[in-house]
Parts: C-alpha cells; sequence; structure tokens
C-alpha cells in the first residue's frame, strides 16, 4: 500500500519551473508530490501575458523537444500568435504568443491534477530535511508549517519568487507574494542551515488598466500572424482568439512627472535593496539611464479573453499608487485610463547558481535540485526550462542511470545553464540569442532535431513525438534531393511576380529559388508544389539549411572541436589548490567551481588559455 508521505521526489513550488518538473518526474515512472503555497498560482503568468519571444520562443520549442509541456499549453491556450524578427536571419526569429492566463492556470492545474503519479498539495516548506550518507550530506525528506513530514529520496526547489517575498510600492511594503498570492516564509532559513548562499533580488511588474478606458483608436494595432505556426509538434492546428495587442509610446510630461517624483520610487530612496534585471528595467531605470530619449515605446496587451484587464508592457514602475494614476494619464490615449491593479515591485530571496552542477543538483547536498528563478534567472521560459532539465536528472539519478547535460552547441537550454553554474549571475539571468556561440545551428526551427532523441532516450519524448521526427527528416531528404532540379518557368514567373523583382533570363532550379533572399518559404510554398509536403516549420528548415550551408558548415567544425575538450572530463575530487603550473587566481577559480570537463574550465571567469594547456597536462598524467 502507497504512503501518503513516502514519494520518490519531492517539487516546492508549481510555477512554470516547479510543473516542469513534476511532469518529468511523473512521466518517467517516478510518484511526486508537489507542495505549493497555494493551488490557486499553478502555472501563474505573474508577469506579462505571453510565452516566447526573442530566444526564449527557442527555449519553448526545446522544452517541448524534449518532451516538456510548455508548448502543447501556450498553443491550447493562446489569443494571438507572431513571429519575431521575421524580416531577419533564421537564428533570431522567435515565436511569441499571447496568452489567456487564466485559461493556462486552469490547463495547467488540469495537467497535474490528472497525472496519475502526481500529487497535488496546497501547503509551504518550511524545512528541508537531509541526513548523513557516506559522509555526505543527502535529502531525505520535507517538513510543512503545518509540521507534515514528507519523506523523499529527492527534492527540487523550484519556488520562484515567493522566497520572503515584499511587494513595494512607494514607501509601502506588504510581505507576499505576486499578484497577492501568500509568500513563503520559513524555507530560506533552512537553506541558510545548509550552508546555502542566499541573496536578495528585485523584479517588477506594470499596472493592469481597464481596457473601456483606453481610447484604442490613437494607438497602433499590432496584429497576429496567421495561425500557421505552433510552439510545440504535437499541435495539429492553432486557433488563436485573433485578440490584438497595440503600441504606444511616453512624451515628455511622463518622463518631467517621473523626474519630479523620483525621489518616491522605492529603488532611489532605497526602499529596495535587491538587484533588479538589466534588459527589463522599470520606467524610473529608462528615464535616469537614457535621459535624453524623448519617447519609450510600450504595449498594451490583452490578458485573456474573459477579462476587460490590460498588460502595459514597458512601464513597470514602483512609483506610490497615486503617483502611477498620474503617470499613466500623461500617455496619449491614457488621459482618462483606470487602473485597476497598481504595478509593483517584488524582492524576493534566491541563490547562488554556482553552487550547482550542470545537472542543477546542489554541489555538497546530494539529490538536492534548484530550478526557476530561485537560481537567478527571470522569465517563465527560463524557469520551465531548468525545471524540465532537473526533473530529468532526477529522474535519471533515482534510476542509478547517467545524467542529462546539454552542451552549448547542443541548446539554448544547455546555454543557459552552462552560464548559471559556470559564470554565475549577478542580477535576474534573461535569455538572449546573443548568449550562443552557435545560433545558426540551434534555431527553433531545428529543435526537434537537436533534440528531441534524447527526451526520447530518457523517456520523456514518446513514439508520437519520434515519429513526427522521422517523418520531418524524410521530408527535407526528399526536398533536398531535388534541389537541382529545374523548376517549371510558369512557377518561376508567379514567384518572380509577386515579389516584384526581375525574372531570370534562363532555367532557374530550386536551390537557386530558395537562395533568393527576396523569396519567402511562404512564397515558394504558394506556387510551388514541391513543397506542398513541408509544414511551415518544416520548409523554414529547408531555407536555413540550404541559404546558410556554408555558415553552418563554419559553425560545425567550431563546435566539433569544442565538444573535444567538452568530452575531456575532470573529476570533482582533483586538488586545484596545489596543482603547480597554474596562477593563484586559476586555482582559486577553479576550486570554487569543480567543472566537470576542461571545456567548461575554459569559460570560467579568470582562468586562461595558458591555464587550460597546464590543466590538460596535468590530468592527461594523473
Amino acid at each position: 500500500m502507497k504512503s501518503d508521505y513516502d514519494f520518490d521526489g519531492i517539487v516546492i513550488g508549481a510555477g512554470h519551473a516547479g510543473i516542469e518538473a513534476a511532469l518529468a518526474l511523473a512521466r518517467t515512472g517516478r510518484r511526486v508530490l508537489v507542495l505549493s503555497v497555494s493551488l490557486d498560482n499553478i502555472g501563474w503568468l505573474a508577469c506579462n501575458p505571453s510565452i516566447g519571444g526573442t530566444a526564449k520562443g527557442h527555449l519553448v520549442r526545446e522544452i517541448d523537444a524534449l518532451g516538456g509541456e510548455m508548448g502543447v499549453a501556450a498553443d491550447k491556450c493562446l489569443t494571438s500568435l507572431r513571429m519575431l524578427n521575421a524580416s531577419k536571419g533564421p537564428a533570431v526569429r522567435s515565436l511569441r504568443a499571447q496568452i489567456d492566463k487564466y485559461k493556462y492556470h486552469a490547463y495547467m492545474k488540469s495537467v497535474l491534477e490528472n497525472e496519475k503519479n502526481i500529487t497535488l498539495r496546497q501547503g509551504e516548506a518550511a524545512e528541508i530535511l537531509t541526513r548523513d550518507e557516506n559522509g555526505k550530506r543527502t535529502v531525505c525528506g520535507v517538513r510543512t508549517v503545518f509540521g507534515l513530514t514528507y519523506n523523499a529520496k529527492t527534492v527540487i526547489v523550484c519556488s520562484g519568487v515567493y522566497l520572503g517575498a515584499d511587494i513595494i510600492i512607494g514607501s509601502v511594503i506588504t510581505h507576499q507574494g505576486p499578484n497577492g498570492f501568500p509568500r513563503a516564509n520559513y524555507l530560506t532559513q533552512s537553506l541558510i542551515g545548509l550552508g546555502i548562499e542566499v541573496r536578495r533580488f528585485k523584479t517588477g511588474t506594470p499596472a493592469r488598466v481597464h481596457k473601456d478606458s483606453v481610447e484604442l483608436d490613437r494607438l497602433e494595432v499590432q496584429t497576429g500572424d496567421d495561425g500557421i505556426y505552433s510552439f510545440s509538434v504535437l499541435s495539429k492546428k492553432v486557433k488563436a482568439t485573433k485578440d490584438v495587442c497595440y503600441l504606444g509610446y511616453t512624451n515628455e510630461n511622463t518622463h518631467r512627472l517621473i523626474r519630479d517624483n523620483l525621489h518616491l520610487a522605492p529603488k532611489y530612496n532605497g526602499t529596495i535593496k535587491g538587484t533588479g534585471p538589466r534588459y527589463c528595467p522599470s520606467i524610473e531605470d529608462k528615464i535616469v539611464k537614457f535621459p535624453d530619449k524623448e519617447r519609450h515605446s510600450f504595449f498594451l496587451e490583452p490578458e485573456g479573453d474573459g477579462t476587460k484587464e490590460m498588460y502595459v508592457q514597458g512601464i513597470s514602475t514602483g512609483l506610490p499608487a497615486a503617483v502611477q494614476l498620474e503617470l499613466y494619464r500623461t500617455i496619449e490615449g491614457f488621459e482618462h485610463v483606470e487602473i485597476m491593479r497598481d504595478a509593483y515591485a517584488i524582492e524576493y530571496d534566491c541563490i547562488n547558481s554556482l553552487e550547482l552542477l550542470p545537472t542543477l543538483e546542489h554541489k555538497r547536498i546530494k539529490s538536492l535540485y534548484f530550478a526557476g528563478q530561485v537560481n537567478g534567472t527571470s522569465g517563465y521560459e527560463e524557469a520551465a526550462a531548468q525545471g524540465l532539465m532537473a526533473g530529468i536528472n532526477a529522474s535519471l539519478a533515482l534510476g542509478g542511470k547517467k545524467p542529462l547535460v546539454l552542451r552549448r552547441d547542443e541548446a539554448y537550454i544547455g546555454v543557459m545553464i552552462d552560464d548559471l553554474v559556470t559564470t554565475g549571475t549577478d542580477e535576474p539571468y534573461r535569455m538572449m540569442t546573443s548568449r550562443a556561440e552557435y545560433r545558426l545551428l540551434l534555431r527553433q526551427d531545428n529543435a526537434d532535431v537537436r533534440l528531441t532523441q534524447k527526451g526520447y532516450e530518457v523517456g520523456l519524448a514518446g513514439e508520437k513525438r519520434l515519429k513526427l521526427l522521422e517523418k520531418k527528416r524524410s521530408a527535407l531528404e526528399k526536398v533536398k534531393g531535388l534541389l537541382h532540379t529545374t523548376v517549371p518557368n510558369d512557377v518561376v514567373k508567379a514567384v518572380f511576380e509577386e515579389t516584384g523583382a526581375s525574372l531570370p533570363l534562363s532555367g532557374v532550379s530550386l536551390e537557386n529559388l530558395i537562395k533568393r533572399p527576396e523569396i519567402t518559404p511562404a512564397i515558394l510554398r504558394r506556387h510551388c508544389d514541391t513543397l506542398d509536403f513541408l509544414t511551415p516549420n518544416e520548409a523554414e528548415s529547408l531555407f536555413a539549411d540550404v541559404r546558410y550551408s556554408g555558415y553552418l558548415d563554419r559553425q560545425e567544425r567550431a563546435e566539433r572541436d569544442a565538444a573535444r575538450m567538452e568530452g575531456m572530463p575532470l573529476g570533482a575530487d582533483i586538488d586545484y589548490k596545489n596543482m603547480h603550473g597554474l596562477r593563484l587566481e586559476a586555482r582559486e577559480k577553479l576550486d570554487k567551481i569543480k567543472p566537470l570537463t576542461v571545456g567548461q574550465a575554459s569559460r570560467i571567469p579568470g582562468v586562461t588559455p595558458a591555464d587550460i594547456n597546464v590543466l590538460i597536462i596535468k590530468i592527461a598524467h594523473r
């Protein structure tokens, strides 16, 4: 008989990281307890009502390729969908969807409730329990604030921004989590008691305003794309409700009011102590850092189909509530705006990610994993990706199997986790395409090609995803075999008439057409029967592979060189402090990080190529 208090794994938190961690454990056969301070915050989109975006869309596609849930949920709950950077190269194109946040929460809660291996429990984790096992501290369970003790072989902390959270509006500080949810009051002290370094970070969110109080016709309409794309390969057809977003701008009156009230802003009067995100600044930060800029753009986005609330992306603030109303009413179209929920700043506790292994397991405490914003990241997608990897690795460890660690040349997920555990972060970390050295290889259109086999091997990506991958590969190979065939003249004429380009004088091959920059996959698919059987995503992959073949060959060669260093393992027991030939700084940094490979060691700030050469020689003679 199953015990009510014994589990294979416990996941603390049911946000985006917690959901993926729990599902990864459960779907690979582990019995899981999910503890959340409130069951009403499961999968809650506490900030912007969207999934994806630049680089973040890549993460969602990778999560899907490995067998995660975020992409499936986003496709089911979107209100509009748009391909960002569509006019730029394929490496930086990313899907972004507006999401019905209430539907998304209900969907994710239902998924957890209906997963047979998951027990969902409202309760606050107060203490992580450990024991000594073969001379190493090892997790053995969790105790809640109500004194319940749950036993487990592994624990994954996915506490988001709830640890010791404070909501700050002007000089008012309330001890609660986002959106009025309760905060986690006790777990921070348990982490400190385990010798884990705790930091204080900060983020914020804009006001929610009543749609009918805004003169929408004075803003610029931003429509979504036709429903030809999806985040998940499992989504046959994406149904968008065609809700639109709106683009607007601040002005000099807005900026003057903010400057006049800067002494009331929590960050500038000393109320806020935590470090905020550089790439998602408050409106106060924008005015201070860019004093010569005449206006700043923002987007007005729907929160969902069943509400009049709209989200003002780009104008987050911690100013007093009365000042906020004045601020928003300086904006064209917002002269009579009604605020439904005030903007706020939020401070919370997180850990130093340098204390983690690339598996996201803690270096000193066996079977204790961390994922999401507790690791110092920002964003739903970054959190979900970490949760997925922590869940996969926790499950693999329970089965005595080799962990799954994605390299920087294999996935954006690999880039992010390597950044976190190798160089760390002193501010909320956000994924960006510029962080990836091999971004032409790591496109969103080939996430399944890169990762689905790996997801299948760890038991998460099922037969359906694998069959879809095989079908895609077969379709692409079929078309690539026809690249040198001549395209019929009537097709060529139709294509060039649509683009407005001059018609070529002689016969044109399919490869020549694809390489013409003015010809898009959509245009060619409309006129060329050869591409009829390709999905939009497959056509994107074909065009990228053909157009950038030379660049791809170069990146693949660089990838192979890097992989050789990643393949040189470093033992966890190496005594770097007494390794002669290394500079003192290199010894200290290597001893602190304890890299798993020479490749990881080479990316540690303060470790030079000369140090790496010494290291390679030393390990060769061990």
